[in-house]
């Protein structure tokens, strides 16, 4: 996931804005956020207010102090207040230099303050985070209101917008973008409208920052403890070490589980006890209903009210309208395209499992809770696999480092070195230097791989420092995953982490290859509906042949893993497709129907709504709820993914149809990685995205590669 700044407030503000070995070495403790150096509080500095002094602006994370955020945005709003001022008031005639360009410098200390803040925020929350959230989330509502909704400021815009022909090619995609960005933000609203923009703004940001508390909270609060370890049968001795190991962390006796942010929990794919499983099913398919549910209908109607004012009939309609898809109707018409293909194949493994079910002697109808169990029983019969027996040949750090890192140099000729001396927001993250063939530092990486108390859930990218040739800086990215941490000993990924990880640094790849001037239309900041591309199309390189064989060894022998057991987990990587898609499609068309609401629509129950959409698209199959319910459906309520949830399977169709092209032509070569860098990871926003792919491939996508990806045809 490429993670908007956090609330969709605060990312509006944001608009300035061969093998490399390289040794994983134990780092020495780091100090985080808010634990200051003796050095730092004698001198009472706060070093947000000017550019960091380290390489690429990498923040100074052990010397930033919690009320120092406070004082940062006081001073950034305050500081780009002025800048902003200086444009409007500037006699002279509006011009792309003191106008447009004028605009994407400002703010720049507004900028630091809040990437950092927000970063973080997901990072390495706690009460002094989230009371600083709560407190300038609407403060920066109101400082974008007064840029957008600014009539002065738009003229100037707009007077350079009309004789924008007479501009080279990225001048006149950044004056498109500010133009674009004030339009729809209401700049053309008469003045009593603009004052119910800036009431819907407010309440949104506060509506957001409560649900993303109140989730952030819910992984706190909303765990299972268990007192009997027979409950546990089914778990590695590893696992129900770490297990134990989280409970005495939290002052308690037992074995403590949390959930991850998805419906689906991984754990109960082991797990034989089943009064265990649907315990935890049911605590994370109905956690946060009481806090975020009022919440959740609150900002459908209000965003259907501001859709409503700027003349759109539904938030979809509005939201769609700047990107890929264009319209509801399109994305509904991929959606609906799908979603009977995907049932079909997942009655089919609900029947397989089923059958398992009485196999094991059991008569009960299966339920959600009994699906990843049974499923792996299934698997195991089919494939002949045990998880338990696949983690160990997928290590962690050899995965990192022989297949994640190995992949990038085949393809894109790229080392990663680690770098030991930056400081870092957490002592278990990782900080790399990225070099380029001819050895010139592209930019830094960050990887923070394991879930932990006042982390989000879930994986992500962000960036800290954007790639931008205007003011000549280079990319500091980081990716977060959420690994359980073993108690002792090596980190055991599963395949699936594995892939997320791939995943993830298709992402960072994407912020870290920008060859872009200005900010606003450097790296990921593309259409929602493109951005999971090259996230996507990264993915599959951790199966092809050459770079499996190259990090998929044993843990403890070195030995390579065994090739009959990787054509099982290849072939078995097909089985649970139906069950995958129908999960997501019926999240992505929760996220749809939310948001296809009318200003006048009427919810007196979520869950009613849930059901009521679920079973208009024919996807209301009671063994697969959807991968979000509404309560704690992050993306779509404070993740800057409203009517955008789709955008996963949208994508996915370039990326199946792109990686098919790639394998045609070579596969993991260093020409496909120059052609899909020059192409599509450099381009940024600045040139109409279907026509970068269309540069790549030389052909329109087609749904026929996906189908085979996910095994939904032969």
């Amino acid at each position: 996931m490429r993670k908007s700044v956090i609330a969709a407030a605060v990312a509006a503000v944001l608009f300035l804005a061969g093998c490399a070995k390289t040794e994983l070495v134990d780092l020495p403790q780091a100090q985080v956020a808010g634990q200051a150096s003796t050095q730092s509080q004698e001198r009472q500095v706060n070093v947000l207010l000017s550019k960091s002094p380290l390489q690429d602006q990498a923040p100074q994370f052990n010397l930033i102090r919690a009320n120092d955020f406070t004082t940062g945005f006081t001073e950034g709003i305050k500081n780009q207040r002025a800048e902003i001022a200086g444009i409007i008031n500037n006699p002279q005639p509006a011009s792309f230099d003191n106008t447009i360009l004028a605009l994407e410098t400002s703010g720049a200390l507004l900028t630091r303050v809040s990437r950092t803040f927000f970063n973080l925020a997901g990072l390495i929350s706690d009460e002094t985070f989230l009371t600083i959230e709560a407190d300038i989330a609407p403060k920066l509502a109101d400082h974008k209101d007064n840029i957008y909704l600014d009539p002065q400021l738009f003229r100037r815009v707009a007077a350079v917008y009309q004789h924008k022909s007479r501009l080279d090619p990225q001048e006149q995609r950044l004056v498109e973008y500010y133009y674009e960005q004030f339009v729809r933000a209401g700049a053309t609203l008469s003045a009593a409208d603009k004052a119910k923009m800036r009431e819907f703004n407010a309440q949104l940001a506060s509506l957001a920052t409560a649900f993303s508390q109140n989730s952030l909270k819910s992984f706190k609060e909303d765990v299972i403890l268990v007192t009997d370890s027979a409950q546990l049968s089914g778990l590695s001795d590893s696992d129900i070490a770490t297990l134990a190991a989280a409970a005495q962390a939290a002052g308690k006796e037992g074995y403590l589980i949390t959930l991850a942010n998805t419906t689906r929990q991984a754990v109960l794919s082991s797990l034989s006890h089943r009064e265990l499983r649907q315990r935890i099913w049911e605590t994370s398919a109905h956690r946060s209903i009481a806090t975020n549910g009022p919440i959740i209908v609150k900002m459908a109607q209000i965003r259907a009210q501001k859709a409503a004012l700027l003349g759109f009939e539904t938030w979809a309609a509005y939201t769609l309208a700047d990107q890929m898809a264009k319209t509801p109707a399109a994305v509904y018409g991929v959606l609906d395209d799908l979603a009977p293909k995907a049932l079909a194949r997942a009655k089919i493994e609900a029947a397989e499992i089923q059958g398992a079910i009485k196999q094991s002697g059991e008569h009960f109808t299966l339920q959600p809770w009994d699906w990843a169990y049974y499923a792996n029983q299934v698997r195991k019969q089919k494939y002949d696999l045990d998880e338990n027996s696949i983690k160990p040949y997928f290590e962690f750090k050899t995965v990192l480092q022989d297949g994640l890192f190995y992949a990038m140099e085949q393809l894109y000729g790229i080392r990663f070195r680690a770098r030991t001396d930056l400081p870092l927001w957490h002592k278990d993250v990782l900080a790399f230097e990225v070099f380029d063939q001819d050895n010139s530092s592209i930019g830094l990486f960050y990887l923070d791989p394991y879930a932990r108390e006042g982390k989000a859930g879930g994986a992500w990218m962000d960036e800290f420092v954007t790639q931008n040739t205007l003011q000549g800086t280079k990319p500091v990215v980081y990716n977060a995953l959420n690994i359980p941490k073993p108690a002792e000993g090596p980190t055991l990924m599963t395949f699936d982490e594995v892939t997320t990880l791939f995943h993830e640094m298709g992402h960072a790849l994407h912020g870290l290859f920008s060859k872009v001037k200005y900010p606003s239309l450097a790296g990921t900041a593309t259409a929602r509906d493109f951005v999971e591309f090259p996230s996507q199309v990264n993915e599959d390189w951790n199966i092809d042949p050459n770079v499996i064989a190259h990090y998929a060894k044993h843990y403890q022998t070195g030995e390579p893993i065994p090739k009959a057991l990787l054509e099982r987990i290849l072939a078995s990587n097909k089985f649970g497709q139906g069950f995958d898609t129908v999960e997501y499609l019926s999240a992505a068309l929760l996220d749809m129907e939310w948001h296809s609401i009318t200003q006048d629509t009427q919810i007196n129950n979520i869950e009613a709504f849930e059901q009521q959409a679920l079973a208009k698209h024919g996807l209301n199959f009671a063994p697969i709820p959807p991968r979000y319910k509404s309560s704690y459906f992050s993306h779509a309520f404070a993740g800057g993914y409203a009517a955008g949830y789709y955008a996963y399977l949208w994508t996915e169709v370039f990326a199946a149809d792109a990686f098919a092209y790639m394998a045609k032509q070579g596969g993991l070569t260093l020409d496909n990685g120059a052609k899909f860098r020059e192409q599509v990871l450099s381009k940024g926003n600045t040139e109409d995205l279907m026509q970068n792919y269309l540069d790549f491939t030389n052909k329109k996508p087609t749904i026929d590669a996906l189908l085979k990806r996910r095994g939904l045809v032969e």
